[in-house]
């Protein structure tokens, strides 16, 4: 058996296996050493804007029309609507059972017609006895008797009317109907219990006409005018109010003035909490941005600006006054270009694609 010979290998052979090894390593550095591509953002450009300092204030929305509805009269109640049901105004509330009243308004008109019919006999009467004293076959004394009957008969007359009136009247406040449109939140009083006059059946609140009630100190107040409009913030969205009612009375305990603010077009309930933005001093002009160009770090805040190569600088920045989504930044000039959104992931010196731009001029 012959034995094998052994393996030569040639410089060239190793040269070209090293080569061989270190070719994936090589490929890595490259695409490692390459520049990231184009990063897509959305860029605004910062502008001079008119801004106050403001103050957070809770506040609540409330119903401009709540009330508790009473029985007008007294009587066992036979229907109450019931918990959250919507009414438009003059709908049925409640209904008391009105038998009694009907019966009283049949015995006032009998009432009635008896007093009329007394009186046609009393008219008759005095027209027997006028024509008898001129032939002075009847007394002046029984004249006047007559005439003083038909008085009191009149008298008589308008009483049993007003009674009918009266009854009637109260007939008709056996329903009780709704003052404004708005929601039955709560039942007072069930069917088949005694309402007394005056009693609260149903608690109705009007759940459209909504205002939002907050409370400030009077150092406010010399930077609120009727018709202000501050930044309403609260879940699902933020909205605008404007101030309607300033009550120039303060709490005894608090020492807080209360303000109302009309809402258009919320989607907040009654009762939801909320925060007010409430100026605090005088408005000045400063350079403002989007809240979402602000990119919070360790060190602060941040900005990235974007130059005319499209290429992203980072700016440190200082905040200021604050309304709605705008703040004020120290460190950007009015006209520059600023990320919005996609800043997040940006570096210093990194190529951008500006996906679309906001409020360039």
């Amino acid at each position: 058996m012959k034995a094998g010979r052994p393996k030569h290998f040639t410089v060239g052979g190793v040269a070209l296996f090293i080569s061989a090894l270190l070719l994936p390593f090589a490929a890595t550095a490259q695409v490692q050493n390459a520049a990231p591509p184009p990063a897509p953002v959305t860029v605004e450009v910062a502008q001079m804007h008119l801004l106050a300092p403001v103050t957070w204030y809770p506040g609540t929305v409330i119903s401009r029309h709540k009330a508790r509805l009473s029985a007008e009269v007294a009587g066992r109640l036979r229907q109450v609507a019931e918990v959250g049901s919507n009414l438009q105004q003059g709908d049925v509330v409640a209904r008391i059972d009105d038998m009694l009243l009907k019966e009283t308004l049949q015995e006032n008109k009998a009432a009635v017609a008896r007093e009329r019919a007394r009186l046609r006999f009393l008219n008759a009467e005095v027209k027997r006895l006028e024509k008898l004293a001129k032939q002075n076959t009847a007394t002046q004394s029984q004249l006047e008797e007559a005439v003083a009957n038909r008085g009191v008969s009149r008298s008589e007359l308008a009483a049993s009317e007003a009674r009918v009136r009266l009854t009637q009247e109260r007939l008709e406040r056996t329903t009780l109907r709704a003052p404004f449109p708005g929601v039955v939140v709560e039942r007072l009083l069930e069917p088949g219990e005694w309402a007394d006059e005056g009693t609260a059946v149903v608690r109705l609140v009007d759940s459209q006409s909504l205002d939002v009630q907050t409370w400030v100190p009077v150092q406010a107040l010399k930077f609120l005018s009727a018709d202000s409009e501050l930044l309403l913030q609260a879940n699902p969205k933020n909205a605008m109010g404007r101030v309607h009612t300033i009550v120039p009375v303060g709490d005894g305990q608090s020492r807080l003035y209360e303000l109302r603010l009309a809402v258009e077009d919320a989607v907040w309930p009654v009762g939801q909490d909320l925060r007010v933005a409430v100026p605090t001093g005088a408005p000045r002009e400063v350079v403002a941005i989007d809240r979402d160009a602000l990119v919070l770090r360790r060190d602060g805040a941040v900005v990235y600006r974007i130059n005319d190569q499209n290429t992203a600088e980072r700016v440190p920045v200082q905040t200021g006054i604050a309304s709605g989504k705008l703040i004020e930044v120290i460190g950007i000039r009015a006209g520059d270009r600023v990320v919005i959104r996609g800043g997040e992931r940006l570096r210093p010196g990194q190529k951008v694609s500006i996906a679309s731009e906001d409020g360039a001029q």
